[in-house]
């Protein structure tokens, strides 16, 4: 279990390496496992970790956040992270400071949902001293309806990387350079593409939250100014002749280009601050004064001071140690989750997801073993009926069987009717 959890190898290579460490090492490997019993395992210590659940003593921040769709159906996953793990830490927190405390998985998602899920975790776990989101609607209307049902008001705290990413969409998105500048950089791919200027090739940009990694993009932007601005006409086959074809019109876009990437990097250094050392007295004046270099009209600026002078209110309310204010270890949690299930070959949000409360803390094999000891196979089977009615891989095995049913029937009826006539 360990080699899945912590060295990232998948169930099917860990007998392959237990294999090899019984006939080449001194281990005293007597027997080695199916790859199955250890999915098993590791799935009930996930269940037996969520059944651990219970209230601490000391103040927590609760970050909560949907997966994104896998097949039909999404995950609700709050971890429960210390208020002093930053300043432990002395660094962004990781993994091994979180707890998984709830988990749940489904297809409709609304704001009543979320609110009803909320309510069963934090019946268990406590109410936390503050609540980290990003700026999804449906888990704002959920944190609302939760506070209203339990008759509580706690903080919220709105993700930093999720608020510029707004910010920078309200300030650009819709501008005739921003839409020029994509547009180049598209067909800039395309054209490089498979040549050797090919490293020339810019960022990716993504359909869903392109605006949250955007700083890539602008720093290639400054870079090409820098290529193409070389007086005179290049040789004719040359890389920059070929680069100048392949941007047409893009030094037109100098000014735009200059503004934007200033505007992200200042976004980028901003996040930096904040995602590693949190939010204090200290980060707020460095952040303030970063925000100064943009121009006061800038929707970047006014958003992050406003950012920042609501959420200075919400850390004075709550300690004096620096404030987690990034919502990014659930994205780091989604993503080793998502390693492990895009091996399957039909993808969908089944009982694989009871991996995530073991990803989380740093389980060591007394932990291991106690969770075993609170999950049986039993427990997992009816979780797993409970939470997962269905899916995709028992729906595809169903539909053939049937289908072969049929086929058989009908092939029997024929027969019939042949032998009768």
């Amino acid at each position: 279990m360990l080699l899945v959890l912590q060295a990232v190898v998948s169930f099917r290579s860990v007998p392959r390496i237990l294999e090899l460490f019984r006939s080449h090492a001194l281990f005293g490997i007597g027997w080695v496992p199916h790859f199955t019993s250890g999915i098993n395992w590791t799935l009930r210590v996930g269940l037996g970790l969520l059944k651990q659940v219970a209230p601490i003593d000391a103040p927590w921040v609760a970050i909560i956040d949907h997966s994104i769709d896998i097949g039909t159906k999404k995950v609700l996953v709050v971890l429960r992270v210390p208020l002093a793990a930053l300043s432990q830490r002395g660094a962004a927190i990781q993994l091994e400071d979180c707890q998984c405390i709830g988990l749940t998985i489904a297809e409709t998602v609304n704001g009543e949902t979320v609110a009803r899920h909320l309510g069963v975790i934090f019946q268990r776990s406590g109410a936390p001293a503050a609540i980290i989101k990003d700026c999804d609607f449906t888990l704002q209307k959920g944190v609302r309806l939760w506070m209203e049902h339990a008759h509580l008001l706690v903080p919220v705290i709105e993700d930093i990387g999720h608020v510029m990413a707004a910010a920078l969409k309200a300030q650009f998105e819709q501008t005739r350079d921003y839409q020029r500048f994509t547009t180049l950089a598209a067909k800039a791919a395309k054209a490089l593409r498979q040549t050797e200027l090919a490293f020339l090739i810019p960022p990716k940009l993504r359909s869903k939250g392109r605006f949250l990694s955007l700083g890539k993009l602008a720093r290639w932007g400054e870079k090409m100014l820098g290529v193409l601005a070389v007086k005179g006409r290049a040789k004719k086959g040359s890389p920059l002749a070929k680069l100048r074809a392949a941007l047409p019109g893009f030094l037109a876009l100098r000014a735009f280009v200059e503004t934007f990437a200033a505007t992200a990097v200042t976004v980028s250094q901003v996040m930096e601050r904040l995602k590693n050392n949190g939010l204090d007295r200290r980060t707020y004046a460095q952040c303030s004064q970063l925000a100064q270099r943009l121009p006061a009209s800038s929707a970047v600026r006014q958003r992050l001071e406003a950012w920042l002078s609501r959420h200075l209110e919400i850390h004075s309310r709550l300690t004096s140690l620096p404030l987690v204010v990034s919502s990014d270890i659930v994205e780091s949690l989604f993503g080793n989750f998502k390693h492990i299930l895009e091996r399957s070959p039909q993808t969908d949000m089944n009982r694989t997801v009871l991996l995530i409360p073991a990803l989380c803390g740093n389980p060591d094999a007394a932990t291991i073993l106690k969770a075993l000891d609170q999950a049986r196979h039993g427990d997992l089977v009816a979780w797993e009926q409970e939470n997962i009615p269905y899916t995709m891989r028992k729906k595809r095995q169903a539909f053939f069987a049937d289908n072969q049913a049929k086929k058989q029937e009908i092939s029997s009826s024929d027969s019939r009717g042949i032998s009768t006539a």
